[in-house]
């Protein structure tokens, strides 16, 4: 049973104590000592990231008749939408922006296959827990997995960024959403915020810093804790937020030690190791220690709101918002022409995993296509060597290349009118995967996989 709780968020006059994340990471970023709820601070991001969208980001910026970006050292880049590109149009564009990465010494720049930007730049740890990274996609909010401050902003203001390196943001409220206990079997993550987005609409977290707390939360796998704040750019958030446990710190700390290493080795002219020495491992931890926030006890929270694990079913967002949602067991009689596996919100190795369970010995429904997407060239290449993609493609499924695929409609997978697409993405909107009469729906790998097999919206426990 979900209850609200509303609670007093103070404006005006001296901050409030206890404070927030939303409020610690913004005064952090602007350089103050505390902010209040409400507040409008210039803020300097730690990352400011772009994809294939650099190239319209360029031509703003240029605008300002600079020669130089302000920090090329903050900007992170990634080619993931349409690659490799569909059209000569988005070669073109690609080209550009190889260009612009060169001529202002861009380093974090990631090429066509390495993956989607929010996979790519968590496996690289250029994001650290308690920063703040504002981007050109929606789904910045992805970064609160780690506990830092993501959030998505338009192209003018990227190009602000690059010119100038702050931007004026109000300090959001925030919304805090709590689960209890574990989750039951074969339910998600990903059914939770679906459950949590059809309950309080697509607009319930407007312009909110939403966070997550409680039992069932911290009982999440890390992987699960990506889905969370991901998601939450459909339920209209600025960001949102997990408050980061040991396993979180851990796994940043390797990949920034690992980084770090490959980096140093690079400037010897030696190959790139593959793990980093335990010091560099236990000085990265330190430094991400030391930026670690959280909500303090007591916190003015503009609402709460409470939810019992076991309570939790498999769930699906119908056509055409996501908050048109049903419990799986409804859709059961669905269709589908084609299901897709992938995208920021679920296209990593424990997903891949799941599905390579669902589908082994199995083959895929005729009439319908399998299409499975890895986040990142990275999750590839562990399923490959743990055997997930070859059980996959002996099922029938087809591989793409790492990044969004189908999710936006580009290439790789749109459907033809009249078509049914069961996802495993963020978003279902008439016409977002390219074709305006289909219908789309999302869920959760496990679900987009036994729909595979069954040629329907199916249940994985009907497999059982």
């Amino acid at each position: 049973m979900n209850t609200t709780e509303a609670r007093h968020s103070s404006s005006g006059g001296q901050p409030p104590s206890p404070q927030t994340f939303a409020q610690k990471a913004l005064a952090r970023a602007a350089g103050l000592d505390s902010v209040q709820i409400g507040q409008v601070v210039d803020a300097q991001p730690d990352v400011i990231l772009s994809h294939d969208n650099t190239a319209a980001i360029r031509r703003i910026w240029q605008e300002f008749g600079q020669a130089r970006v302000l920090r090329p050292e903050r900007l992170a880049i990634t080619l993931d939408h349409a690659v490799p590109a569909p059209t000569t149009k988005h070669a073109q564009n690609h080209a550009e922006i190889r260009e612009f990465v060169r001529e202002q010494g861009i380093a974090h720049f990631f090429e066509v296959g390495r993956g989607i930007c929010h996979q790519v730049l968590s496996e690289e740890a250029v994001v650290l827990p308690g920063q703040l990274i504002l981007g050109a996609d929606s789904h910045t909010t992805h970064y609160g997995w780690m506990g830092a401050f993501g959030a998505g902003i338009g192209r003018s203001e990227v190009a602000a960024l690059w010119a100038t390196g702050q931007l004026w943001l109000r300090v959001p409220e925030t919304m805090r959403i709590e689960l209890d206990g574990e989750l039951p079997p074969w339910v998600t993550a990903k059914d939770f915020a679906l459950r949590v987005i059809g309950d309080l609409g697509a607009d319930g977290g407007l312009y909110a810093m939403i966070e997550f707390g409680g039992s069932g939360i911290e009982a999440l796998p890390l992987e699960a804790r990506m889905i969370l704040p991901n998601m939450m750019a459909e339920f209209g958030a600025k960001s949102a937020f997990i408050a980061p446990n040991a396993a979180v710190v851990e796994y940043v700390a390797a990949r920034l030690g690992r980084r770090r290493s490959r980096a140093e080795a690079a400037q010897r002219g030696e190959r790139r190791p593959q793990d980093a020495p335990a010091q560099m491992v236990d000085e990265a931890r330190a430094e991400i220690e030391a930026l670690l926030l959280d909500s303090d006890d007591g916190a003015p929270y503009a609402a709460v709101h409470r939810y019992a694990a076991r309570d939790i079913e498999p769930t699906v967002a119908c056509p055409h918002t996501v908050d048109n949602v049903r419990l799986l067991s409804e859709v059961s009689d669905v269709r589908v022409q084609q299901a897709f596996l992938g995208t920021c919100t679920n296209g990593r190795l424990s997903d891949l995993a799941v599905a390579a369970q669902i589908v082994q010995g199995r083959r895929t429904a005729s009439g319908t296509r399998f299409l499975v997407i890895p986040a990142s060239a990275e999750v590839l290449q562990d399923a490959l060597r743990l055997g997930y993609i070859q059980t996959l493609v002996e099922a029938g499924a087809v591989i793409g290349v790492p990044g969004c695929g189908p999710c936006m409609g580009n290439h790789m997978g749109i459907p033809a009118p009249g078509e049914t697409t069961i996802s495993s993405a963020n978003r279902n909107f008439r016409g977002r995967m390219g074709t305006p009469d289909s219908d789309v729906y999302l869920a959760s790998p496990a679900v987009v996989a036994a729909s595979a097999i069954m040629g329907r919206i199916a249940d994985p426990r009907e497999l059982e």
